[in-house]
Formats: structure tokens, sequence, C-alpha cells
């Protein structure tokens, strides 16, 4: 069950973008090559048939159980979300949302007012764990020490 938004106010006591109840997150998934194998969209026909990484579906379902919001954010284009729909329920995935038509060739850089964090996949789903790397930001005139 999700958690629910917080309401928030600016100075002037206008609405404005709610944040998630506190230790909720919103975890955008890629599908392709990050929670089963890598297919292209040029080849629809093996979505169906796409092996499923055990340690994802089990963190994913971990994750949506303990009341995140899980949403898969895919490159696939909405002509193939009955097929990954499909494939999402035959292997039991726990979702709440697919956003079809992410853009192609990786090297992504989201800009948003919230907090964004990223994690690459890199073949093995676990528990996150903390670690300090460099990022790039916007020069806010703030410099930390």
């Amino acid at each position: 069950m999700t958690k629910k938004l917080e309401e928030l106010k600016d100075d002037e006591g206008n609405l404005i973008s709610p944040i998630l109840a506190k230790g909720v997150k919103n975890y955008l998934i890629d599908i392709d090559g990050t929670i089963c194998d890598d297919i292209p969209n040029e080849e629809p026909e093996r979505m169906l048939t796409a092996k499923v990484y055990p340690d994802a579906l089990i963190t994913l379902n971990r994750w949506y159980d303990e009341g995140h919001n899980i949403c898969f954010f895919t490159s696939r284009t909405e002509e193939h979300r009955e097929y990954t729909e499909i494939w999402l329920k035959k292997h039991g995935f726990k979702y709440h949302s697919i956003l079809m038509g992410k853009p192609r060739g990786g090297n992504y850089h989201w800009i948003d007012n919230h907090l964004v964090k990223a994690t690459r996949y890199r073949g093995k789903f676990t528990d996150l764990i903390e670690k300090e790397v460099k990022i790039q930001v916007f020069d806010d005139g703030k410099h930390e020490d």
C-alpha cells in the first residue's frame, strides 16, 4: 500500500509539489538488461520469452511489500506495453506503474526540483548501500568544503 503524500505550501500559501512520507521511495526501474535479458525494441517477439533476473524479482517485490512505489521506466514503446505487462505478470513482478518511451542510449542526466538518486545496475540486485561519489550539480553559489 502506498503511503500518502505530504501536502506542501510555499511562503504565499500556494500548493506546491508534494513529497512522499518519510522513508518511502519512488523507484524508477529499467526493464531490458536490468530485470531481464536485454531485448531491443527491434525484436519485440523476444520480449515474451526474456529470462527474468531472479534477484531483481525478489528485491523489487520486497520493496513493493515495504510500501515503496515501483515504477518501470522503459525505452520500450507504447506498442510494446501489452507484451511488457504480460511478461511482468507471468513472472510475478509487483508494481504500481509503467512509463514507456524512455529515451534510448543511456547517459541520462535527470534534472528535477526533488532529490534524485541514481543507481547503475551492474548485474546484481542487492540491498542498497551508502557510497560517496562525485556528481554534477547546478552552481547555486553555495560551495561545500
